[in-house]
Formats: C-alpha cells, structure tokens, sequence
C-alpha cells in the first residue's frame, strides 16, 4: 500500500524543493549559505540563472575540508549563488563537467560554464572570478 503512495510523496517533497530553492533563489542577495544539491534537476535549477560557484567536493577529500571556510564566506559575502556538489553522491554530475580530481571549482553565469579551477583557491580569487561575471 505505501508503494502507491510513494510517487505522490516524492512529487511532493520536490514541490516544496522547488518552492524552498526559489525563495532561496529570489533572496540571493548575498548573506546566503551553500546549498547542498540533492540531484540533476536540483541542479540544473540552481545553475539557470544568475552567476553560480559550484563547489565539486568529497567528504574524504582534506583539501576540499581545508576550502570549505572560504567557500562559506564567498557563499555570505558575495550575490553569487554558492552550491556544493558531493562528487560521491553525483558522479554523474561531475562527469558531466569533466571533474577529474576535487576540490574543482565551477563558475557558472546564466546557464554556461565559464571558468573552471582545480584546488584551494583563496577567497580574492574566487571574488574576483565571480565579479567578472556579476
């Protein structure tokens, strides 16, 4: 009996994603936490529009541990929007944009891919990254 009600509890569940993500969305002003994406679609919705960082990043992955704060503050103190993408969880995503090794750092504005680093970065450089494209 729970299978049958199973389709309609997860059409639920990514109706309110959605409308969480557009309030999320629409209050991008800065101020903002990473957002963790849960799938494809979560995905693509976050990288429409708007510049978007995506943090391609694994649990394991010390590097990516030592970026995290840097992320977070670019994530508080720019308009960008600031996802993070377990590489674990979503390989396929990172297949998708040819991510060989993590952290990698992929910058998006309106939709496309511009810009692609690999590794630590320090917060100037991703501001400044971001700034080009804002």
């Amino acid at each position: 009996m729970s299978d049958a009600s199973d389709p309609e509890d997860i059409d639920a569940i990514r109706e309110r994603k959605k409308e969480e993500l557009k309030a999320e969305l629409s209050g991008a002003a800065g101020g903002d936490e990473p957002i963790h994406v849960e799938s494809r679609d979560h995905f693509a919705d976050l990288t429409a529009d708007g510049v978007v960082l995506v943090d391609f990043y694994a649990d394991w992955c010390g590097p990516c541990q030592m970026l995290e704060p840097t992320v977070e503050s670019v994530a508080a103190n720019t308009s960008a929007t600031v996802a993070k993408v377990d590489v674990d969880q979503h390989q396929a995503i990172a297949q998708d944009f040819g991510v060989q090794g993590v952290p990698t750092l992929v910058l998006f504005a309106d939709g496309e891919s511009v810009e692609q680093v690999v590794g630590v970065q320090d917060e100037g450089t991703l501001v400044t990254l971001i700034e080009q494209y804002a």
